[in-house]
C-alpha cells in the first residue's frame, strides 16, 4: 500500500494506516531531530509530538501524495520550536548568572549592603550543600569558572541537553530556598520567576 493511501485511510481515523506510517517514517524523523538536538530524549519527544500532530490533525489532512515529506515537513518545525525554546531558555539563564554576580558585586560596593551580600552568598552555599556533588560541580563549572553548556559536557562526559537541565535544576532549587530564607533578591527570584515560566 502506498504512503498516498495510507494518509487517505488515516484521514478516516484508520488506527493501522497511522501505525504503518509511524514505522515506515519514524527512524527518519528520529535520527533528523537527534542530529539537530543531540539528545535521545529530546529527539524522542520531538518524535512523539510530529506523530501526534499527524494524528490528531488527521481530519484536515490535504490530498498528500508523498506523506514522508509532509512528516518531514512537521518534525522540522517541531524540532525547529524546540531549538527556539532551547535558545531562550539559554538567554534566561545567562541572564540570571550576571544578574546574580552584578547584584553581588553592587552590594559589595555599598558599606550597608555588604553584610546582605554576605548573607546571599551564605545562603547560596546553604542551597548548593544540600543539591549532589555533581549538581554542585556543574554549577560551579558554569558560575564560577564561566564555563559553557558544551565545556561542561565534555568535561563531565554528560550531554549538552543534561547539563542544561541541571542547571535549570539547580536554579529552581536555589529560587526557592532563597524564597524561603530571604527577600533581599526580589529581582534575582523574579528573573527565576521568569525562567520558570518560560520552561
Amino acid at each position: 500500500m502506498t504512503d498516498h493511501e495510507l494518509i487517505k485511510q488515516l484521514r478516516d481515523g484508520d488506527e493501522q494506516a497511522f501505525r504503518e506510517l509511524y514505522a515506515r517514517h519514524s527512524r527518519e524523523v528520529f535520527g533528523f531531530a537527534y542530529h539537530l538536538t543531540h539528545s535521545a530524549t529530546d529527539a524522542e519527544d520531538i518524535l512523539q509530538e510530529t506523530f501526534l500532530r499527524l494524528w490528531t490533525g488527521r481530519e484536515q489532512l490535504p490530498d498528500i501524495q508523498h506523506a514522508g515529506n509532509y512528516i518531514f515537513m512537521i518534525a522540522r518545525n517541531k524540532t525547529v520550536d524546540y531549538l527556539r525554546k532551547v535558545s531562550r531558555q539559554q538567554k534566561l539563564i545567562n541572564q540570571v548568572w550576571s544578574n546574580m554576580s552584578a547584584t553581588v558585586a553592587g552590594q559589595a560596593e555599598e558599606p550597608d549592603g555588604l553584610l546582605d551580600a554576605k548573607e546571599y552568598q551564605r545562603l547560596v552555599n546553604e542551597a548548593l550543600a544540600q543539591l549532589s556533588s555533581q549538581k554542585q560541580d556543574v554549577y560551579r563549572l558554569s558560575r564560577q569558572q564561566g564555563l559553557s553548556h558544551e565545556e561542561i559536557a565534555a568535561q563531565m562526559g554528560l550531554s549538552k541537553s543534561r547539563v542544561k537541565n541541571l542547571l535549570v535544576e539547580i536554579l529552581k532549587h536555589i529560587r526557592f530556598f532563597l524564597a524561603r530564607h530571604s527577600v533581599l533578591m526580589a529581582v534575582l527570584f523574579q528573573l527565576l520567576t521568569e525562567m520558570q515560566a518560560t520552561r
